[in-house]
């Protein structure tokens, strides 16, 4: 039996240990797509060097892990089209609602922050929706 849940399990909680250092750290939220933000727009320049080390952790404990976890099927299409979409309406509902997943869901969530609470009820309702529409109705994915 196939035990990838436990890959998630161990994302999720590199992702809940990773808000926790962040904010006993510094004394910020962790929102990866503020510190991302930060970077592209120059509002973290005073500060660009731990938004640099914190995405680059981001980026190489995955392929980091490869090793030892072997490749892992993401299940992610291969029609670049549907992908590019797909990152410019995550990149267009992330400024929207302020925030990301990662700050909203995870760090939200854990401060009983009512506007993280619904900011993740709306990704969850969305993303659940986009892929009815597109998988299920369009036969897009």
């Amino acid at each position: 039996m196939p035990a990838d849940w436990l890959w998630g399990l161990a994302g999720g909680l590199l992702i809940g240990t990773g808000g926790a250092v962040f904010l006993l750290g510094n004394g910020r939220i962790m929102g990866a797509s503020g510190i991302l933000g930060g970077l592209v727009d120059g509002s973290g320049r005073s500060n660009w060097a731990e938004r640099a080390i914190f995405l680059l952790g981001v980026f190489a404990l995955p392929l980091l892990l490869l090793p030892v976890a072997g490749p892992v099927d993401t299940h992610v299409t291969q029609n670049l089209l549907v992908l590019v979409a797909a990152g410019l309406c995550v990149g267009i509902g992330t400024r929207m609602a302020n925030g990301c997943t990662s700050g909203h869901g995870v760090c939200g969530i854990s401060r009983l922050s009512l506007r993280g609470i619904v900011a993740t009820v709306f990704y969850i309702l969305a993303g659940g929706l986009t892929v009815a529409l597109f998988r299920h109705l369009l036969g897009v994915i």
